[in-house]
Parts: C-alpha cells; structure tokens; sequence
C-alpha cells in the first residue's frame, strides 16, 4: 500500500472546488463529472510540473480550463441547462425546491453568458478567487478580468430581472 503524498492529498481536498469550477463551465452534471476526473488525471500524470509554494487550485483550474476548451472546439453542439418543467409546477411548495429552481435559473443566466464573461464570474464571485488571482489563472490583464466581471454581472442581472 502506498501513502499519498501531499500532493495527492491536496488535490484530492480541491475536488469539490474544481467540480463547481467544471459544472460553471459545462452547464452540465455529467459534463462537469467527466470534466472533473479528467483534470484530476492530468493534474496526477503533470504533477511533476507543479511548482511547490505556488497555488494548486490556480494551477488545477488553468488544467482545467484549457480541457474544457479542447471539449468545447471538438463538439458540434452545446448543451444547456433549465429546470425541468415538473420542478416549476411546484413552486411555492418547498423552500428546498424553491432554491433548486432558482439555482437552475441562475445557471441558464450563467450559460447565456460568452464564455469569456462566464469564467470570470465563476472564478470570482462562485470560486471567490481575487481579481490578480484569475487574471493569472486566464492569461489576461487585471482590467481584462475587471470589466469582465462588470459586464457579466450586469448581463445576469438583466438576464434574471434584477
């Protein structure tokens, strides 16, 4: 039996993290499985290439990110999410319910958006990674990351009628 390293053991702890990250990428629960594991298995087979004393969630997140653009570019289609319509006939009835319709309208905001406005806005305000922090992560100036932000944010609010 071999112990995991800490390497191993903090990925592991990134997981739930990097799942949200791939479900605000994809729109998708499967997607976002799949996206996951697959992050996780070139996050394990590179981990050579991880440099200790920097961040591990950024370094994941950039693997990620790069993944779901291969994904995206090879597929014909996109998918979207909504709420299935049997869940909006019980609106009102549970509070849990409730959350959960509103959740998935927030997602079909979120997938509405271009994808550029959608990374920042996951990466930020769901992550809750700091602007230097995502800049860094996409490859873009700090104000790239800025009016990113203030343009998704303003899009979702409209898109939700906020």
């Amino acid at each position: 039996m071999t112990v995991p390293s800490s390497f191993d053991k903090d990925l592991a702890a990134l997981l739930p993290r990097l799942r949200r990250f791939a479900h605000a990428l994809s729109h998708s629960p499967a997607d976002a499985d799949d996206l996951t594991q697959a992050t996780a298995e070139r996050a394990l087979r590179s981990k050579a290439q991880w440099q200790p004393g920097t961040s591990l969630d950024s370094w994941a997140c950039r693997i990620m990110r790069n993944l779901w653009i291969d994904t995206v570019r090879s597929r014909s289609r996109r998918e979207r999410v909504e709420a299935p319509a049997e869940e909006a006939e019980r609106i009102g009835e549970d509070p849990a319910m409730d959350a959960k319709v509103e959740l998935a309208r927030m997602m079909a905001a979120m997938s509405r958006l271009p994808d550029e406005q959608r990374e920042v806005v996951a990466l930020i305000l769901v992550e809750g990674f700091g602007y230097r922090e995502t800049a860094d992560m996409l490859g873009v100036p700090i104000g790239t990351v800025s009016s990113r932000l203030v343009r998704g944010r303003v899009a979702l609010l409209q898109m939700v009628g906020e």
